[in-house]
């Protein structure tokens, strides 16, 4: 799993009502929860974000209630991935389950500036700032069984292509 995009930042402590408010989830579709992504913390972000960025984050990402439109949101506005000091344990689920590549880095912070181009390398276990002269970033591969949640759109559509391809076995 390789990434390349422009770096979006954002700090500590981001949780899902500031990636996905409260009151735009009268909706599941995920292009109109793209449109809202991010808007109280960056009223820009929706209209700019281009597909393949990727988003930046200190420690803590995704803190805050349980929903799933959090990452639905990020994926569906164009993210790629997710690289965050660290992430709440009920979103690194959620994210996964819904097809969201995401990265712990406690590095990238510190050395990678907003509207960077950065290249994330999920099998190799790196992150390299493009044109920049710092050594490529660690980070921790993300496992097979993760890959192919991922790969497949996320767990329910997992769940369903396993279905389908054993029941063509019968």
């Amino acid at each position: 799993m390789k990434f390349r995009g422009k770096i979006w930042k954002f700090g500590d402590n981001i949780d899902t009502d500031a990636i996905i408010p409260a009151r735009h989830l009268t909706t599941t579709d995920p292009a109109e929860l793209a449109r809202h992504c991010m808007e109280d913390l960056d009223a820009q972000f929706a209209g700019n974000v281009g597909a393949g960025d990727i988003i930046v984050a200190g420690e803590n990402f995704g803190c805050g209630s349980s929903r799933e439109h959090a990452p639905i949101a990020i994926k569906a506005a164009g993210i790629a991935c997710v690289v965050a000091r660290s992430f709440a344990r009920i979103f690194y689920r959620n994210a996964f389950n819904m097809g969201l590549p995401i990265f712990e880095s406690a590095e990238l912070w510190d050395r990678g500036a907003g509207g960077q181009q950065i290249e994330v390398d999920g099998d190799a276990g790196r992150i390299i700032i493009v044109g920049s002269e710092t050594q490529p970033l660690s980070i921790e591969p993300i496992p097979p069984f993760m890959q192919e949640l991922i790969r497949d759109g996320g767990l329910m559509r997992h769940i369903a292509l396993k279905k389908q391809q054993a029941q063509g076995r019968k």
